[in-house]
């Protein structure tokens, strides 16, 4: 690409132009099985796996695929937390030919319903306390079959003889599952099936590895179709930039969740393609993250401010030792200051903020790790990556310094929506997508957001489509209006605030509203706040002003003294 002005800031370790490998994305983990064979690939709740036994296990399920009809172009559901089966299955589902569907183990019925309807996929790979939600929609559903996993099928013993005792009293209840048609035993296949897989073809660029959904404000969530030269292109980039990694050397704290694509890249993909172990964690606890560092020493750590700031909280964090970190690139959310300067205290090692979207694999820009960086800003575009600021609504570039929408082109950057040429018609313009996050650009090439032009809400990391909740509230026969908003959390960034206009003669209250809420959508979309009014802020036209609410939370915080 042509000299940008950010370019003058690249240390000289970092090219701005790479050389991308033309292998898919699973060339890699057949590669390192070969290079690496004994090594650790990845660490789980005492349990390891070598690169060889990871490669040999993900054989034997590509091979399973494919016995049961997968072929080329097939959508794989990966249902999972971050366990030795997310990865396994990742990898063997495009060995065999198919398109991973990565999908929230905590989607609710309705939710999951619509991900697996959009995206036609025809398996699915499930913990065996989700599959009676999987049962109860696969009627509705193109699914055919359903491979069944436990976590204890990967627990060290005597963990995985206490488990199930646990799960049932953790989740009040224990599914037997039994060998069918339609639904398949993991631990029976990994000890009857053969590694006689049969490679498929890929064309890197035009063949799909991931649809990865992701929401908005226009309705219903969208699949974004990752190539596999895409995804090949970030983590190859993510490599670049953290030029002092060795590789085969590092290790990697894999706390993100890999159905969401920063985890996914960052921890899963990058580990694969450059021989790091992976340390998982199914789910964030601080003790659990704080003792995992001291005992498997990480020295990448992923992650997102509320993560970094749960840590530096804790109120034991003087017993742990933390200075294995090395390097952390923090993503999801702004990074307060006083957050990075703690953690890097702390730790000793470097974190710095990034940015990125789900249609851009994700990551676009981050400042640099171990030279300049500017604080409130989200860095400089990766390698390959150009970015713009253009006026709202238009193709003219704005000048450094004006506010405009942020657009970015560059190798790493969707396909477009899956079965949505609406949609991806509104987003990629000229190859340039239009993220639609305002933002400006200084005169360095350093660029900063100021304001979403989406009314995503992100809580806690997760994204959250105001849209989605509000069909839900609509749909509940209490409700007149309703309207959701992120409202200022100094802890989770945004908390989802529910306004609600009930029907005339209507009692209904917000215990009632949890309740129904938490029936019908994952818990980190469920609002937390709930008020109700007799009528809510609207345009001449009618339509609800969610802004001028949001106005009114801050106000509020503004009055009580407190910051956000």
């Amino acid at each position: 690409m042509e000299e940008r002005i950010w370019h003058a800031h690249y240390p000289k370790e970092i090219p701005t132009s790479i050389e991308y490998d033309t292998k898919p994305l699973h060339h890699f983990l057949i590669k390192n099985a070969e290079r690496y064979k004994g090594k650790k690939a990845l660490h789980f709740m005492g349990k390891e796996l070598s690169f060889v036994e990871l490669y040999t296990q993900a054989k034997k399920l590509a091979c399973y695929f494919q016995s049961l009809g997968l072929e080329k172009g097939d959508r794989v559901a990966i249902m999972l937390p971050n366990c030795p089966q997310a990865v396994i299955g990742y990898y063997a589902a495009l060995m065999a030919g198919g398109t991973v569907v990565q999908t929230n183990p905590l989607y609710m019925e309705r939710e999951l319903e619509f991900q697996l309807n959009d995206s036609g996929a025809t398996f699915i790979v499930c913990l065996d306390i989700l599959l009676p939600r999987v049962s109860n929609i696969k009627g509705n559903t193109s699914l055919k079959h359903t491979i069944v996993t436990g976590i204890k099928d990967y627990l060290p013993f005597p963990k995985n003889l206490i488990y199930p005792y646990i799960q049932k009293k953790q989740y009040h209840m224990l599914v037997k599952v039994e060998q069918s048609e339609d639904t398949h035993v993991w631990g029976a296949i990994m000890e009857h099936s053969t590694t006689n897989y049969h490679p498929v073809e890929v064309d890197v660029k035009e063949d799909l590895a991931l649809l990865q959904y992701t929401g908005g404000t226009t309705g219903n969530p969208k699949g974004v179709m990752l190539t596999h030269h895409n995804l090949v292109a970030n983590v190859q980039m993510s490599k670049a930039w953290l030029y002092k990694t060795r590789e085969g050397k590092e290790t990697v704290l894999g706390v993100l969740p890999f159905f969401h694509v920063y985890g996914m890249t960052t921890v899963m993909n990058m580990s694969i393609m450059f021989g790091s172990t992976m340390v998982l964690l199914p789910k964030f606890d601080v003790e659990d993250v704080l003792k995992t560092i001291q005992k498997q020493r990480p020295t990448l750590f992923p992650g997102a401010p509320t993560i970094y700031i749960g840590i530096l909280n804790h109120p034991d964090l003087k017993k742990y030792d933390l200075s294995s970190i090395e390097a952390c690139i923090s993503g999801s959310a702004p990074l307060p200051i006083e957050v990075q300067q703690q953690f890097e205290h702390v730790t000793g090692g470097r974190l710095v903020e990034g940015y990125g979207l789900t249609e851009s694999s994700p990551v676009t820009h981050s400042n640099f790790v171990w030279t300049k960086r500017v604080n409130g800003s989200i860095g400089v575009p990766w390698p390959d990556t150009d970015s713009k600021i253009f006026r709202e609504g238009t193709m003219e570039e704005a000048p450094i310094g004006e506010v405009g929408e942020i657009a970015v082109k560059g190798p790493q950057v969707m396909k477009g929506y899956w079965n949505n040429q609406e949609e991806t018609d509104n987003v990629l313009k000229d190859d340039w997508l239009f993220t639609g996050d305002l933002g400006y650009m200084d005169e360095d090439g350093y660029f900063y957001i100021v304001d979403r032009k989406k009314d995503m809400i992100i809580a806690g990391g997760y994204n959250i489509y105001p849209r989605e909740i509000e069909e839900v509230l609509y749909e509940h026969e209490g409700i007149q209006e309703a309207v959701v908003a992120g409202i200022p959390d100094p802890y989770r960034g945004e908390t989802v605030k529910a306004y609600i206009v009930k029907k005339p003669g209507i009692n209904l209250s917000e215990a009632e509203l949890n309740s129904y809420c938490r029936e019908n959508l994952a818990a980190y979309k469920v609002p937390k706040i709930y008020e109700f009014r007799d009528e809510l802020p609207k345009t001449a036209i009618g339509k609800i002003l969610r802004r001028s609410l949001v106005d009114e939370e801050k106000e509020k915080l503004q009055q009580t003294g407190k910051t956000i």
